[in-house]
Parts: C-alpha cells; structure tokens; sequence
C-alpha cells in the first residue's frame, strides 16, 4: 500500500507541474519555489509541538486549495503559483514518505515512523 500511496503523489506532482505551466508561468519559478514550503520546519527550533504546526500548515494540501482558490477569485497571480507549490511541494514529500507532523517528534508522521 506505501508504495501505491507513493505512486498516487507522484502522479498529484506530476500534475500539479502540468497546472502551473498551463498557467502560462515560466518554470522557472516553480523549480525556484518549490523548497520554499519547507520554512515551515523553523517551527522546531521552538519545540516539537510547535514545529508540528508550522510544518503542517505548510504542508497541507487543504491549505494549498484554499490560497489557490484565492488566487483565482482576487485575481492574484501570486496567490496562484503559491498554491500551485504548496500542493507540488505536499505531494513530493509525500512522494518520499514524509508526512504530517505528529506534535511528539519530526520523525512521528501520518505515513509512518521516518
């Protein structure tokens, strides 16, 4: 089952590279972006239970929806691509088996033990 969890994220990444370039943005900036979700991490020089928070508000994919969506309707190109690498960067880490964070440990993720 890992495996074809994997397989799925590959194909929602595979994707969500697909949709930026329709969007008419140079590559570019995607290949530029896509590590930036993971600023989320700077939560755990706090403690767990806030890094947890911070690296799962960067990287939830309903988070990624919701700043798509309002690129789309206030007409924000920034707000677009943002989306478009919150969700990429969500699904390539789930590619490699990094998941949300449980607030206990880093290593304490939603896909398993890292």
């Amino acid at each position: 089952m890992k495996y074809l969890l994997r397989l799925e994220e590959a194909a929602l990444f595979l994707f969500s590279i697909w949709a930026f370039l329709q969007m008419g943005f140079p590559f570019w900036k995607f290949a530029a972006f896509i590590l930036l979700p993971d600023v989320g991490m700077i939560g755990y020089l706090v403690n767990p239970r806030v890094g947890a928070v911070t690296y799962n508000l960067a990287h939830h994919k309903g988070v990624a929806v919701a700043v798509f969506l309002a690129g789309y309707f206030y007409h924000s190109d920034a707000a677009l691509i943002a989306g478009v690498i919150l969700f990429a960067h969500s699904c390539m880490d789930r590619m490699f088996g990094f998941g949300l964070k449980y607030s206990d440990s880093f290593k304490n993720t939603h896909l398993g033990t890292l």
